[in-house]
């Protein structure tokens, strides 16, 4: 018998041949969980007496039982025979023989020995007789020294608990054939007895590297499977985390347990010898008590340490053995790791010198977390099938490439952008999860966040070595604000990168090159000299695109430093998504704008407006586009589905979904066909067959799922094909090195293009400074708010367009935005004046706040163009 199988459990329907009776029985055990444990604990108790009075006998040598080793008419059985004949005496509940004086305190009394030395690993059943025993001496002293035995060891740790294998048909007849009228609970005992017969023989083995049979099961097992028995752990913890003293027994278990199971997986390669290993991973993650402060100061962290250094295939298991969890058991393990890094956090003085990605506790917590984050995915609604097509031609790389070899200069991420090898192993995407277990605001810290040093940070996560620790690398615990400072650097990076490489260009080869992606535009022109330029630059040098990009407007003399280039992304995507120009639909309903598949405008279009979002990413300009979520989808690699008309046509989702949920015949009431129609910009019906002779297929009841997946394929993909490809095409070519993919999820792709929609200005009120003699307390300063306030929301947003050079609040909304009010003089009848810029807004010292209140709307509403004071 193998050493592995303990608990067995017989299927109800074999034991109970009466049907009416099982389930009579059934609910039974359902209403009395805890009585019928105890009554199995003590039914293998008295068959565990059985064996061993026919293995080693009671010790008195004048004994006359006939089923007893020291009776001289015995003979002698080995285990598996013994075994077999302890069921077969418990069932005829044959005579038992007190222990001898002799064996009083030895094996034959080994279930109520005080130190059970004998327990190198534990079952259910195990502790609930020993819990029974305890209880009835009222001593748990015997037990707490078991639990800090088996839990600091983690051979112990590995054999406990294992799941059963089912039992054989010879012992189903064995059973049913005996006193069918005997108790279930006793049965199922019983044969849980006969396994654990062999396992306690001397004989059988338990050691880690000997436990051949082990491994054999553990082959047999899922991907997502492993073989210790977890909802009887989770009865066990119940059950005994409640005493406070076997509570105690867990915590310093724990502690020692941790540095040598760290050993074992840094040394000896432990887990590829015995996969069975992930066990104690698993038992000792579901103690609820984990995150309690006991264990936050060192048994956590140094169990966190430990579990970080398991390899890539057994991280990639155990993610998957948790995606099958609850929300509710994601949530507590997720909570657990938070918390640890919170208390990390917050009782350290972390800094630019003492950063906290030195501090290995919160980094072995951080890289747990990340199995967490991946099981959530997994466990929630994902879509894995639905996937873009690559682009068929590579973007084109630069033509300085030759060059930069010569000069030693590498190009990054030659290979295509970062991959986590988790994400790798678990062949599975943040950007496929539709809908997680909890939400991934759940995974973010905002205390580690709010320490970070993200200029540090950046270093490490582009150098790579295994010495420094980058929390991009986990972008799941990073905020929005956080990630977005992490992309500036490496766009910052590039830029220099890139005119460094064009000076460098220039000096070989002789010639005077601009180190700027430099755009001089007529304003009544932007659309044909923005466009006409960027195709030149896209087709003759990609690379160029990568650079600084620094506008200029024909007769004006403003100066780029931030503020042109933003009214000339405005400018731009006003004229672009113009309804009259007809590259994109605007829907009325919903607010938003869709390719418009019968469009006149070639592809090369469409590639330039991708180019143009791509460029506003990368020099950080927000910009005014009204886009739904499928399109960000899209981007990241994913096709839009039927669930994601919900935001993009909610009137065809909301008509679609009547017809998944009609009661009646589909094909009778509704009348309709596979062949769907169209209108153009023209209003002319055009007709589509989602399948090949389409006008002659009705709908019924049964294809209706194939009508509705196939309508949502043509609507968002189909249709759109050569349009988006194109798009996104444009946008890659700016963003193809870029950690942009790696670092965002859809939503917040949104929020880095568009801004934030929610605009406080009372945070911004409490984040600007003042210059030039205003203070907080200023007379002006105080009306000047009182009047803002007062605007109305379109007169607010004209304000931002006016001080900061976009109407959308940065990624952490208003509050991050840095604006400095400057005094302009005394008194006047000039008009406030900005400098977008530097979000500065210049502001005379009114006499009135009457007079402040018309000369502020006077700047807002007639604000354009560009001058030198």
């Amino acid at each position: 018998m193998n050493s592995d199988e303990r608990d067995c459990e017989l299927p109800q329907a074999e034991t109970s041949p009466a049907g009416g009776y099982d389930r009579i029985q059934e609910e039974s055990d359902i209403e009395n969980t805890e009585a019928s444990r105890m009554k199995r604990a003590a039914a293998k108790h008295l068959i565990e007496r059985y064996y061993h009075q026919l293995t080693e006998g009671c010790g008195n040598d004048s004994c006359s039982n006939a089923w007893c080793s020291s009776s001289r008419g015995s003979h002698r059985l080995d285990n598996n025979a013994a075994a077999v004949k302890a069921l077969e005496l418990y069932k005829i509940n044959a005579k038992l023989c007190d222990p001898h004086p002799s064996k009083k305190g030895t094996t034959m009394n080994h279930c109520v020995r005080d130190d059970f030395k004998d327990v190198n690993y534990l079952t259910e059943e195990k502790v609930y007789e020993i819990l029974h025993i305890c209880g009835e001496k009222e001593d748990y002293s015997p037990l707490i020294r078991v639990i800090g035995r088996v839990f600091s060891s983690a051979e112990g740790l590995v054999q406990s608990f294992r799941r059963s294998k089912p039992p054989t048909k010879e012992e189903l007849k064995s059973l049913q054939s005996k006193d069918e009228d005997k108790d279930e609970d006793e049965e199922e005992a019983a044969a849980c007895s006969a396994a654990a017969m062999e396992e306690d023989s001397p004989g059988s083995s338990s050691r880690l590297d000997g436990a051949a049979s082990g491994d054999n099961d553990v082959g047999k097992l899922g991907p997502d499977e492993v073989s210790v028995d977890i909802d009887a752990v989770r009865r066990v913890y119940q059950r005994l985390l409640s005493n406070d003293k076997i509570e105690a027994a867990f915590l310093n278990a724990l502690v020692y347990l941790s540095p040598n199971v760290e050993c074992d997986l840094t040394y000896h390669n432990v887990y590829s010898r015995d996969p069975n290993y992930l066990n104690l991973f698993v038992v000792v993650m579901e103690n609820s008590n984990l995150h309690s402060p006991d264990y936050l100061e060192i048994a956590l962290p140094q169990f966190c340490r430990a579990m970080s250094k398991l390899p890539l295939p057994a991280l990639a298991k155990l993610a998957r053995l948790w995606s099958h969890y609850s929300a509710e058991q994601i949530h507590r393990i997720m909570e657990t790791f938070q918390q640890l890094i919170t208390y990390k956090v917050v009782s350290n003085e972390f800094n630019s010198r003492n950063l906290v990605n030195d501090d290995d506790a919160v980094v072995a917590a951080t890289k747990c977390l990340k199995i967490v984050y991946y099981a959530n995915v997994m466990g929630g609604e994902v879509d894995t099938e639905h996937n873009e097509e690559e682009d068929e031609e590579p973007i084109p790389e630069s033509s300085e490439l030759t060059l930069q070899e010569l000069l030693g200069e590498e190009r990054r991420n030659k290979k295509g952008p970062r991959v986590d090898p988790l994400e790798t192993e678990l062949t599975i995407r943040t950007s496929d999860s539709r809908r997680p277990l909890i939400p991934f605001q759940e995974f973010v810290n905002e205390p580690l966040n709010e320490v970070l040093e993200m200029d540090k940070d950046y270093t490490f996560f582009k150098v790579e070595t295994e010495n420094k620790f980058s929390f991009m690398t986990c972008p799941f615990i990073l905020n929005a604000v956080t990630k977005n400072l992490g992309l500036y650097y490496d766009n910052r990076i590039r830029m220099y990168s890139e005119r460094r490489i064009t000076v460098l260009y220039s000096l070989v080869q002789g010639q005077q090159l601009n180190p700027y992606l430099r755009l001089k535009v007529r304003r009544d022109h932007i659309i044909d000299d923005a466009l006409v330029r960027l195709e030149m630059i896209a087709m003759e040098n990609p690379a160029d695109l990568k650079k600084q990009l620094y506008v200029e407007f024909e007769g004006e003399q403003g100066v780029d430093e931030g503020g042109v280039s933003k009214e000339f992304f405005q400018l731009v995507v006003e004229e672009i998504f113009n309804p009259d120009i007809g590259m994109f639909a605007y829907d009325e309903r919903t607010k938003m704008f869709w390719f418009n598949p019968s469009s006149f405008e070639n592809e090369g279009q469409f590639t330039l407006i991708g180019i143009v979002l791509g460029l506003a990413i990368y020099n950080n300009c927000i910009l005014d586009v009204h886009f739904p979520m499928v399109v960000y989808r899209k981007l990241m690699g994913k096709k839009g589905t039927f669930r994601d008309l919900a935001d993009s046509n909610p009137v065809l989702y909301q008509s679609l979904k009547e017809l998944l949920e009609y009661e009646g015949s589909v094909e009778e009431d509704m009348m309709i066909t596979f062949q769907i129609s169209q209108t153009d910009l023209f209003g002319n019906p055009l007709m589509y067959d989602l399948r090949e002779n389409g006008d002659q297929i009705p709908v019924t009841n049964e294809n209706r799922k194939e009508f509705v997946a196939q309508y949502a394929e043509y609507m968002l993909n189909k249709s759109v094909e050569k349009q988006f490809k194109a798009f996104r095409r444009g946008f890659h070519m700016v963003t193809n090195e870029s950690p942009l993919k790696y670092l965002f999820r859809p939503e917040e792709i949104e929020l880095l293009i568009c801004g934030s929609r929610n605009l406080d200005f009372q945070a911004l009120e409490e984040t600007t400074e003042y210059d030039g003699g205003y203070s907080r307390d200023s007379r002006i300063i105080k009306e000047f708010w009182e009047t803002l306030h007062s605007f109305a929301e379109e007169q607010k947003r004209l304000f931002l367009q006016f001080t900061t050079g976009t109407d959308r609040a940065p990624v952490g909304g208003l509050g991050k935005l840095k604006m400095i009010i400057a005094k302009n003089g005394p008194d006047t009848d000039r008009l406030p004046t900005s400098h977008t810029c530097f979000n500065v807004l210049l502001l005379p010292e009114y006499d009135t706040k009457e007079k402040l209140r018309e000369r502020l709307l006077k700047a807002i509403l007639y604000a354009k163009g560009f001058g030198m004071l």
